[in-house]
């Protein structure tokens, strides 16, 4: 009782997914959106203009073209991305796009670089949270950077494992003053240094030309590429919302779009704008201080507002405001992170278990591993941003790359389903945006291979090896079962031919069946063996889980409704063949465990005298790594029953 007490501090008081106060905690609206999801694009603001800036060197009048390429590029990805968030409403994003218009294997690839991605958020944006708050701290407190750190992340853990809803309304003041003081400061410093604007171009123009005079037109180009490429960072939180659509309010396309215009219209300003504040007040590296502290205590000692402390209290809050958005940023890794291990579980690439997101248990082993994995990485890299950047950018650019690929073989292939206008805009946005985010790619992975891009092509290969490796053993397994339900396939049918209906008040035995006609046959003829003559109703369930507004739309609905039909009607048939009274229900949802519990509930309602039955999955070699794949939906809808009072049994299945 006292450690269950201690857990409940910790981890807040169990949700109930059945209450509808709880999903509607789940549902997020456009401005909510823009907090939890769009935080991770607006913070890269903090650290993406800074590495552009200094991968320029001592030219820093290139800037900006630097400061246009960023605002201009955040709304192509953004557009484009908006295509994404028509054709899979659902959520998805990267993983889904890939998976389902260029082919699983890509797919693959992009949902392990994405779970790269939300991890590296974690880490980057905590390290750089750091250093924005140690930028007003005194040197002698940057030994203590990684293991502060630390501490962020595991306050993040407990916050999340606490409820996103929760997390949220925590952050949102934290983000809302980022937003104000960083306006601010952006229009205040351009406004102050606004008679510089009308040189700025022409001195621009002159230099680039005095220095393509030195290095060539072709060397200058370089030059500006790498730099590009190097602030990568600055766009890396644009997926988020099409990664997350289903954990949007609806109506879920007009909110995600929304909440992606407010993040590319913030994400442009604010980023844009610091560049071209460096520009304007000559910022220049400073030990111990980010490129935005240095920038930032100079427009605010231009202000004038009073003496030094004065000013030093008003950086403080400025910085203080940035280190939390990187903060709130962290915090969509822990949301994002689970959603993509929810989609990747549907296709077998991870454990099963993960598909279950209404189940407590699952969510929190999601939200562990996600941190655990960017503690890892964050004491590996030591917390040197500049080394997390390059590692984030390559897995975030190689999901972008692979997405626009696959919405241009989309709108190709369907150019003749569309009017000739609307098909060649988006082909050519798709297109566009896919050869600015190769591009990015290439020269990242060429230029940086040695500082970090070897390790972020070796994590997301070890990572595909895994998923690979784990979908060969469900492979196997579904070869195993298949074995089994050939045993079961000649059971000879009874000879009764009148519908025997079930009674309400009768005994009633409730199989939660599967795919399998092996499995619950096997069940019924188990239950039928130990109490002979006792259960009068046999009822068979059957949860799908299902998406139908995703691609392949209805089409996909009705041939799986057909097919799942199919096995209910066998099962029924066979028991009334022998007399017995027997009904079936069937159940499509996002969430299959959820699903089977609500039907089961409407089953007791109906049927009080009734016990569920289901099936494991037992092997002859038997370890924790069999286990991990295997039998969490039957623990997981028999944990959820017994809470609510009803009886449950789940039966071994040896394959």
């Amino acid at each position: 009782m006292k450690n269950k007490k201690i857990r409940e501090i910790i981890l807040g008081k169990p949700l109930d997914p059945m209450k509808s106060e709880t999903r509607h905690s789940m549902a997020l609206v456009a401005f909510l959106a823009w907090v939890g999801l769009g935080a991770d694009g607006l913070s890269s603001s903090s650290y993406g203009p800074e590495e552009t800036f200094r991968a320029l060197g001592p030219h820093t009048h290139l800037g900006l073209y630097m400061a246009v390429a960023t605002a201009v590029t955040v709304f192509i990805i953004a557009l484009a991305y908006n295509q994404v968030i028509e054709l899979f409403p659902t959520g998805g994003g990267g993983y889904r796009v890939a998976t389902k218009l260029v082919g699983p294997y890509l797919g693959l690839v992009s949902g392990c670089a994405l779970i790269l991605d939300y991890v590296l958020t974690i880490a980057i944006s905590i390290a750089s949270g750091v250093d924005a708050l140690a930028s007003f701290l005194p040197l002698g407190f940057q030994p203590y950077k990684l293991w502060a750190e630390a501490f962020f992340i595991g306050l993040l853990i407990v916050m999340n494992l606490r409820g996103l809803k929760e997390a949220i309304q925590i952050l949102l003041p934290i983000f809302l003053g980022f937003v104000a003081t960083h306006i601010v400061l952006i229009v205040y410093g351009i406004v102050a240094h606004a008679s510089h604007l009308p040189q700025l171009l022409p001195n621009t123009m002159a230099e680039t030309g005095s220095l393509a005079g030195q290095i060539g037109w072709t060397g200058v180009a370089g030059m500006l590429l790498l730099a590009y490429s190097q602030g990568g960072g600055t766009y890396t939180g644009l997926e988020a919302v099409s990664n997350n659509v289903n954990l949007l309010a609806e109506p879920r396309v007009r909110t995600g779009k929304v909440t992606m215009f407010y993040m590319a219209l913030s994400l442009a300003i604010t980023a844009g704008g610091i560049i071209l504040l460096y520009l304007l007040w000559d910022a220049r590296p400073t030990a111990g201080e980010t490129l935005n502290a240095t920038t930032f205590r100079r427009i605010i000692a231009h202000m004038g507002l009073g003496s030094e402390l004065v000013n030093q209290v008003v950086l403080a809050v400025a910085l203080a405001f940035e280190a939390g958005l990187l903060f709130v940023a962290a915090n969509t890794g822990f949301l994002g992170g689970p959603s993509v291990l929810s989609n990747m579980a549907s296709d077998s690439w991870v454990p099963h278990q993960f598909r279950y997101l209404s189940t407590r248990l699952v969510t929190q082993n999601g939200i562990l591993v996600m941190g655990i994995a960017a503690l890892a990485i964050l004491f590996w890299t030591r917390g040197q941003v500049t080394l997390l950047v390059v590692l984030y950018s390559i897995s975030v650019f190689l999901t972008f790359a692979i997405s626009l690929f696959g919405l241009c073989l989309y709108w190709w292939r369907h150019r003749k389903d569309t009017d000739n206008v609307r098909w060649v805009r988006r082909f050519l946005l798709s297109l566009v945006g896919f050869v600015i985010c190769a591009g990015i790619l290439a020269v990242l992975l060429v230029e940086r291979f040695t500082q970090g891009g070897w390790a972020t092509a070796l994590i997301i290969a070890a990572i595909a090896g895994l998923c690979i490796f784990i979908r060969n053993h469900y492979r196997e397994t579904k070869r195993a079962i298949r074995s089994v339900d050939r045993v079961f396939a000649n059971q000879p049918f009874g000879p009764v031919k009148e519908v025997a209906e079930p009674e309400p008040e009768a005994q009633t035995a409730v199989f939660i069946v599967g795919n399998s006609r092996g499995g619950g046959l096997h069940a019924l003829l188990w239950v039928l063996r130990m109490f002979p003559g006792h259960f009068k109703n046999f009822l068979f369930v059957n949860a799908r889980t299902v998406d139908s507004h995703a691609y392949g739309g209805e089409g996909a609905l009705e041939k799986m409704r057909k097919d799942a039909a199919r096995t209910l009607e066998y099962f029924v048939d066979f028991c009334q063949s022998h007399g017995m009274a027997s009904a079936s229900y069937i159940g499509f949802g996002t969430d299959a465990v959820e699903e089977v519990t609500r039907m089961c509930e409407q089953i007791n309602r109906e049927y009080p005298n009734t016990i569920f039955f289901t099936s494991k999955l037992i092997f002859a070699s038997d370890n924790w790594f069999t286990r991990l794949l295997h039998n969490q939906a039957s623990l997981a809808v028999q944990r959820r029953l017994h809470l609510e009072g009803l009886q449950m049994v789940i039966l071994p299945m040896k394959v």
